[in-house]
């Protein structure tokens, strides 16, 4: 695999990691016993901390891109072996 296709791979890890991270230790003002902005939603964030999702979402995309790399270095699971549709599987 190329370096370019790699680090293709590993933005794309990367971004849909953003989206499982998200959601983890996130605390509304009523969780936090803080007051509510006027106009701001019950449901928002206290605080927002884009450090350390950029760090969660680093440390988890780089677990999942390993993962990818070693089955794609050593074929653990193949195309042929999720083809449930050919006869005799």
């Amino acid at each position: 695999m190329r370096w370019q296709s790699a680090l293709a791979i590993y933005f794309l890890f990367w971004s849909f990691s953003v989206f499982l991270v998200l959601p983890f230790g996130v605390r509304t003002a009523h969780e936090a016993g803080a007051d509510l902005i006027p106009g701001q939603a019950e449901s928002a964030p206290h605080e927002f901390r884009p450090g350390r999702i950029a760090l969660w979402t680093t440390l988890v995309a780089t677990i999942l891109f390993v993962l990818y790399y070693l089955n794609y270095s050593n074929g653990w699971l193949t195309i042929d072996m999720l083809d449930w549709t050919k006869p005799g599987s």
